[in-house]
């Protein structure tokens, strides 16, 4: 893709999300666009975004289960930029309209207290974090999941600020060195056990996580800030919340959120 052509394509998105109406499949526009392309779409969306006077408050890692990976046919996770009015509170309601399609995954995020990017270590990932605490990403699509046939790729996840919409923080702060493997949720929509899964779903390890996405942030002249919040990836299914859908993530002793969709 051109420079011209990706500035475009960020414009659309941004409109797409304004309106809230949906844009058509990014790869099927542009068959031959790279995954560099993609994050070049990403960073017009971003940038339109930030022209707006929105403020990054973080980055979130995407496709980090073996099960997404094979899905979209690559063996590499993808990340998007979280803003300040994307953040909500435990126990919210999230306006109606607010979203398009929205969907939440259950998640644990680092919240960091030093610089990282480049090659970093496992142990300097920890070193850098100040602590963890559960979360819930809210997903939603500014490019339609489907089109005469063909359906999203990887080229229009990334580009499409990898499906990020909001995040639901908890209050609690757990200390990072924990074995985040088996941090766990039970996630219930209006009252009913919906999904439940371990943080060893994604990656293994969290933290392997945020190891990827310093050394991905390092190839594009881009770091993690101190004070910056960093979804480290889903371990459970993505849910669908209609209006009116009722969410209960209970980490146990980790800490437990909420949130409605009026």
């Amino acid at each position: 893709m051109t420079p011209d052509q990706a500035k475009a394509a960020g414009n659309s998105l941004f409109d797409a999300e304004q309106s809230r109406h949906q844009r058509g499949l990014l790869s099927a526009e542009h068959p031959a666009a790279t995954m560099d392309d993609a994050y070049a779409v990403q960073r017009a969306f971003t940038e339109r975004k930030l022209a707006e006077g929105r403020k990054v408050i973080g980055w979130k890692i995407g496709l980090t289960s073996r099960a997404m990976q094979q899905q979209l046919n690559i063996t590499t996770p993808d990340s998007g930029v979280l803003f300040d009015d994307m953040a909500f509170a435990s126990g919210c309601t999230i306006p109606a309209g607010r979203f398009i399609a929205p969907r939440i995954e259950a998640e644990i995020a680092f919240v960091m207290k030093a610089r990282l990017n480049g090659d970093v270590t496992r142990a300097q990932v920890l070193a850098a974090t100040d602590y963890v605490a559960p979360a819930l990403e809210i997903l939603d699509t500014r490019i339609v999941r489907a089109e005469g046939g063909k359906t999203r790729t990887i080229i229009d996840t990334i580009a499409d600020n990898a499906a990020n919409a909001g995040i639901v923080m908890g209050d609690h702060r757990n200390d990072p060195n924990g074995d985040l493997r088996w941090v766990g949720a039970i996630v219930k929509r209006d009252g009913v056990v919906e999904e439940t899964g371990l943080g060893a779903g994604v990656l293994d390890d969290p933290v392997t996580g945020i190891v990827w996405l310093a050394r991905r942030m390092g190839q594009y002249g881009q770091a993690i800030e101190p004070g910056q919040i960093i979804l480290a990836g889903s371990f459970i299914r993505a849910m669908e919340c209609p209006s009116g859908a009722r969410i209960d993530a209970d980490f146990g002793p980790f800490g437990h959120l909420t949130c409605n969709f009026a």
